[in-house]
């Protein structure tokens, strides 16, 4: 289920183009666990700030912008990209740099609102920086918002061609992620958008 998400997009290779923009979707930090020991406490999806902080550091004067709110209806303060700058300063991208948008609660509200605060112009060039399994509907969801968008996937579940380890727990894990992302992408085709956007 998962290695189809995956291999949708190729990994990023760097060009001698540098791009104007740079967008991070959150879901790399546990906002409640920061909030409670004071610092921030990365989670299973940190490598899209790693990765980030890589391209930021090869292109300085790329704007990077963070968009991460939380997903808790119920008392959302603790916000996610609060954290955000820190983590990349604490990568060697000073905090300056980094665009805060803190009040998306979904993949839907990161493409408006990172949108709002890039401002694309024609001509320009913007990197999304998301999970492998994430980026088919990121990139479906950011374009129907008219914000054209270069796949930088990361944080790789599967191999190329091998799926399985004896690690049943995880793969229970791995199905939920990946059932979540199926329906997202089925929902998307059901109001008439390509249920797999080409690469």
């Amino acid at each position: 289920m998962l290695m189809p998400l995956e291999n949708r997009f190729p990994a990023w290779s760097p060009t001698a183009e540098a791009p104007d923009g740079i967008v991070v979707l959150g879901g790399g930090i546990d906002e409640y666990r920061s909030d409670e020991r004071g610092e921030t406490i990365p989670n299973g999806g940190f490598a899209r700030i790693v990765a980030a902080a890589k391209l930021a550091r090869r292109y300085p004067r790329a704007r990077i912008i963070y968009t991460g709110g939380s997903s808790n209806l119920t008392g959302n303060d603790i916000r996610e990209a609060d954290y955000a700058a820190q983590a990349f300063e604490d990568l060697g991208v000073s905090k300056n740099r980094i665009e805060i948008e803190r009040d998306a609660r979904n993949t839907a509200e990161n493409a408006v609102r990172a949108k709002a605060i890039a401002s694309p112009k024609q001509g320009e060039r913007w990197l999304l920086v998301t999970s492998a399994y994430h980026m088919p509907r990121s990139v479906q969801l950011f374009g129907k918002v008219g914000f054209a968008v270069e796949p930088v996937p990361t944080d790789w579940q599967t191999g190329l061609k091998t799926f399985w380890r004896p690690d049943p727990l995880k793969r229970l894990g791995q199905m939920k992620t990946a059932s979540r992302e199926w329906t997202g992408l089925a929902a998307l085709w059901i109001t008439g958008d390509a249920i797999f956007t080409a690469p």
